[in-house]
Parts: structure tokens; sequence; C-alpha cells
């Protein structure tokens, strides 16, 4: 059927960030601080994305695994030292070095354990603020349901909330979704999943709980120096009791002794860009959570006494769209350490993209042929943000053109932050000077990077 209505058209923008996750916070931040008109859209009631409404409440790909140097600074660092200084997270030059961290149980050199642990509230109330700060406009339970496109410009946003649908003129757009979601209504190629049959990633429901006896968790861990409890879950697997797709069991402390992230629900078959898929994928989650729950207050030491303290409100997704630019990050580029002079920031993280069909099998860690990172960080390069046709139109996060492993180290929210960052500062160019995201002069893009505290080149 066709639909057709009169909507109203709002005021203009200089730019309109959709998305209020660890892109589209950076970016609508970085835009607004350097004088554009900047209104952010996000779907939920809070911002943060991923960290606090899906509840990864764990930054991690903002320090190299030596913990020496800081791979994402910027608006980043910013947000890690206030929140931070305020208690709302652990700081990761406080993090003393264990041969099992309580921060992913791993030991010291890992991309795991000098993350970010925070607490969720803490985090939204602290966005909040930059936002009010900054005077970025901002909409919460919104939606960007369609573009308008003016040839290969896109002139309008059509968004919808509770006021009903309104048409918002803008001059550039930040993709924030991490789903490629207006790239892809507008025009833009994209792929998704993988190549020989488009499946993704598995989603996790993240869940945290309280009243962990951390000592007895922690006692255990090294008695048995067991990697994430693989022969507990395999004797509970014997007896019937563990009927899960994964084999693995993951808790990351957060900034309270005693206070776990779970990690460790693998939900396959799960789309992140089908509202159908995701509803099921919801219900089987929560199921799964008093599942496992259960078993872990049974068999787990230390969780006897737990209790549940959040369920997130929305699926963890790895992956979904990723747009095709006119380049596409190879594998090759990164285990040959290419450096790039376009490089906008990095990652301090490692291969992390589990089968689509084994949960708790890392290909790119577990193939004895597959490929080794030669360097303990990742360069990220500005023009994998850019997508084809649409000019005005820019993608940093998840959705950035990479070959499907590169998404491992690159997805993580800190090396988003720099993608976020970094493309909210072109977007000064884009709109004062009415040219497209692909004609932004880099080296200029660098400089105010550089200024604004963002690590665009290397230390050593």
């Amino acid at each position: 059927m066709r639909f057709s209505r009169e909507i109203p058209v709002v005021e203009e923008f200089d730019l309109v960030v959709c998305g209020g996750g660890p892109a589209g916070v950076p970016a609508a931040l970085a835009a607004r601080r350097s004088g554009l008109k900047v209104l952010l859209v996000e779907q939920f009631g809070q911002l943060g994305g991923a960290g606090t409404s899906g509840g990864v409440s764990h930054l991690l790909g903002g320090r190299t695994t030596d913990n020496r140097y800081w791979c994402v600074a910027g608006i980043f660092k910013e947000v890690v030292d206030d929140l931070a200084g305020r208690g709302g997270a652990l700081h990761p030059l406080n993090i003393e070095p264990e041969k099992f961290s309580p921060h992913g149980w791993t030991g010291v050199q890992s991309s795991l354990t000098y993350g970010v642990p925070f607490e969720p509230a803490h985090m939204a109330a602290l966005l909040d603020e930059k936002m009010l700060e900054a005077e970025v406009d901002l909409l919460y339970f919104t939606s960007v349901v369609d573009v308008e496109c003016d040839g290969k410009r896109i002139s309008h946003l059509i968004l919808h909330n509770k006021s009903g649908l309104q048409a918002v003129p803008t001059r550039a757009v930040v993709d924030a979704t991490g789903d490629a979601d207006v790239a892809a209504r507008s025009g833009c190629e994209v792929v998704k999943g993988r190549p020989e049959d488009g499946l993704m990633t598995p989603a996790t429901l993240m869940f945290h709980v309280d009243g962990v006896d951390q000592d007895a968790l922690r006692d255990e861990i090294y008695r048995t120096e067991s990697n994430r409890f693989r022969e507990l879950v395999q004797k509970l697997r014997a007896t019937g009791e563990w009927t899960f797709p994964y084999d693995i069991f993951i808790s990351v402390q957060l900034t309270e002794k005693g206070t776990l992230m779970i990690n460790t629900t693998r939900l396959v078959d799960v789309d992140g860009t089908d509202g159908w898929s995701l509803s099921l994928g919801m219900m089987r989650g929560r199921r799964e959570v008093e599942e496992l729950f259960a078993l872990m207050q049974r068999h787990f030491p230390g969780f006897e006494k737990a209790r549940i303290k959040m369920v997130a409100p929305m699926l963890g997704v790895r992956e979904t769209r990723r747009i095709v630019a006119d380049y596409v990050y190879s594998v090759e580029d990164l285990v040959g350490a290419r450096d790039f002079e376009d490089t906008i920031g990095f990652s301090g993280y490692g291969w992390d993209l589990p089968d689509p069909k084994r949960p708790s099998y890392q290909p790119m860690h577990n193939d004895k042929d597959a490929p080794r990172m030669k360097r303990n960080y990742t360069p990220i390069p500005y023009r994998v943000m850019v997508p084809r046709p649409v000019e005005n139109l820019i993608c940093p996060g998840r959705s950035i053109s990479v070959e499907r492993d590169v998404l491992g180290p690159l997805r993580e929210q800190a090396p988003c932050y720099a993608m976020g960052q970094a493309a909210g500062q072109a977007a000064v160019q884009v709109v004062g000077e009415g040219i497209g995201f692909g004609e932004v002069d880099t080296e200029r893009l660098h400089q105010e990077l550089r200024v604004a505290g963002a690590v665009v080149d290397w230390h050593e």
C-alpha cells in the first residue's frame, strides 16, 4: 500500500545525530562545541546506548593491553575522568594488575583488564549534563523512520515520537544508529553478516547481579585456574542442566566489589535490523537469564545469595549492517600493521566476533591458521565512515566499511567514541563549506582533533 501524510516541517539544524550511544554522544558534543546547531535523536530515554540501555557497562578498547597508553582520549577520556571523579566508574589507571582480574577474569596483559567499569545510572546523568552544558538539542523516545533526499544529499529526516511524524531539515547527518539505518534508508550501499550466508554473530542480553561473595568466587578461580568455568559448564551439560549453546561463563566486576555484569548469554539467529527478531530475542533472553541465574545460585561459588539487580531493556547486538565505502578496511591491512594518513583514532581491543552458530568459538582466535595482530593497537582511518553515494552523511561506529572480522577490534565502545568525535568535528567542514564528508580535509581534521585532546598520532 502507499502511505501518504502531510507532516509538519520543524526547525532546521546544521547537523542531526541519529543515535545517542558511544558514537553519537561525542559526535553531538564535538559538533556543538565547534559552533554547529545540533539535534541529537535517541530512541530510548537515556544516552549511552549499549553501555547504559544495553547493560554493557564496561568501556573497552580505550587503553593498550599493558595499560601504558590511551588509545582513545578526547571526549572519551573526559567522560571517563569525570565519571570516575564522582564515583560512577573505576578509572583504568587505578586498576591493579592481577593474574585473574575480576574485570573479565583474565590475565594482566588483556584488553579486558584495563577497561572502564561504570554504573549506568551515573553515566546517563553525566551525559545529560554534558548535553545541557553544550546546549545540544536532544529528543528522547524518538526514532528516525525515513529520509528525504535532494539528489545525493539528505534534505530532511523523518522522525517519530509522541508528537507524531515530523520532518527535520538538516545540512548534514551523523548515522550513529550502529545499524546503518539512515544509510540504508537513504539508498547507500550496505552489507550484512557473513559474505557466504549473511549470518551474524550472536546477541547478548546483559544482566547485573549484586550480593555476590566475590572472595569465594575469586578463591575458586585461583584454585582451579579455570578458563571461564569451562569445566563446570561441561559437567552441568553432561547432567542435562546446562542446555545453552555456549560453553563459558563471563562475569565482570563493576564499580563495587560484589556487583557483577554477567556477559554470558549468547542468542543465535537474532537479526538486529528486524523488529520481529529483536522482540523474540528479548523474550528468549529474559527466559535464559532466569534459567542461567538459577544455575549460578546452585552451582557457581559466590552466587548463592546473589540477586538480580538489573536486566537490560535492550539486546546487546554486536553486528548488523556495514556500509560499503570507496575503501573497505581488510584483515590483511590490520595484520599487516598498515598505517593510514587519515587515521582519526585507535582501538586497544583484539579479535572478538564469535561464530554465528557456535557462540563460544572465536574463529580469529581458535582457528590454527588465523592471522595474528602485530601491534597492541589498531588505527582507524576516516575514510571507512563515509558511505556512498549520499554526500552529507557519515557513519561512525560498528557500521563502518570493513571486512567482517575487522569489526572485532573496532566495534567496542571506546573506538566508537573516537569515530564519533571525528565525525562530529568533520561535520564542521561539511556544513561550513557546503562540501561532502568525502571531501573533508583530513589534515585539518587531524589538527582540530589534536587540539581537542584526541589521539590521532601514536605515542611511539
